[in-house]
């Protein structure tokens, strides 16, 4: 059976978007609505949190130090010294971002999504690290988990709503052939963020559901593992070996929350994750 420990008590209002920063050996996490980034380092147990003065989506380390950042208003880039200016800003009322991924040639695919979830109010975009700017999707609800293959050929993608886990040809930083991988049953949730394995599998956090499952490249599948807490955001490898898949919660609208709900999780030797590519701006 597989279990779970708690690797960062917290209390976390959206927990979302964990990433494995290799160069500073550490989990980057983030509480989307308490507007907080989260690092911890599992070698020490050190931890750190700095406050946003926008909702965050997604942080993601860049080439060179520093975070990347998705939020409300567009894309920021937190500088080694702390310092923060907009790489690209687009004030839209109503939205806000939300989960995001570093491709392999190093470009940010971000999300957004409007806050009352209406169809059609968010979008999947490319920013390129020179700042260059692309709607990808323009026709999304909850733009959430993003990913690619092992040889980056593939590109996976979610937007919640639809209960489908999709997947796109990649080439050149362009997507084509959209088809689904793997639907989601009525009762068990929605899919939110994902993360692929060295084997090409891909794990996918079901909110509402209280599982994170993981699915074969041909949609089989293959392994399920439950939690005791419903809203499951998001999941990562991490660790020295990559081998430890890290899970983040919510506890945004449940009437009584379980202990754990909002703290970062971890399953010890779950599989064996890739090595993520750093922002390239």
């Amino acid at each position: 059976m597989t279990t779970y420990e708690v690797a960062v008590r917290a209390e976390a209002t959206l927990g979302e978007g964990p990433t494995w920063d290799a160069v500073g050996g550490r989990l980057l996490w983030i509480d989307i609505l308490g507007g907080r980034v989260h690092t911890y380092d599992p070698a020490s147990g050190r931890r750190t949190v700095r406050t946003t003065e926008q909702h965050v989506g997604a942080v993601k380390p860049r080439v060179g130090g520093g975070l990347v950042l998705n939020l409300r208003d567009g894309v920021g880039l937190l500088d080694p010294d702390g310092s923060f200016r907009w790489l690209h800003r687009e004030v839209v009322p109503g939205r806000r971002a939300n989960d995001a991924a570093v491709a392999p040639d190093g470009a940010l695919w971000a999300g957004t999504m409007r806050y009352d979830e209406a169809p059609g109010g968010g979008t999947l975009s490319r920013i390129g690290g020179d700042g260059s700017v692309e709607v990808v999707l323009d026709d999304v609800a909850v733009s959430n988990g993003t990913g690619w293959s092992p040889d980056g050929r593939l590109m996976y993608y979610i937007d919640s709503p639809t209960r489908r886990v999709d997947v796109f040809d990649h080439a050149d930083g362009r997507i084509t052939n959209r088809r689904p991988l793997a639907g989601i049953e009525d009762g068990a949730g929605f899919p939110d963020g994902l993360t692929v394995d060295a084997d090409g599998c891909v794990w996918v956090a079901l909110w509402d559901g209280g599982a994170v499952r993981r699915y074969t490249p041909d949609g089989r599948l293959d392994r399920e593992i439950v939690l005791p807490t419903p809203r499951i955001t998001a999941c990562a490898f991490g660790g020295a070996d990559l081998a430890d898949l890290y899970i983040t919660t919510a506890r945004v609208g449940l009437d009584a929350p379980h202990p754990v709900a909002g703290s970062l999780l971890v399953v010890p030797g779950a599989g064996k994750g890739l090595a993520q590519p750093a922002f390239a701006g």
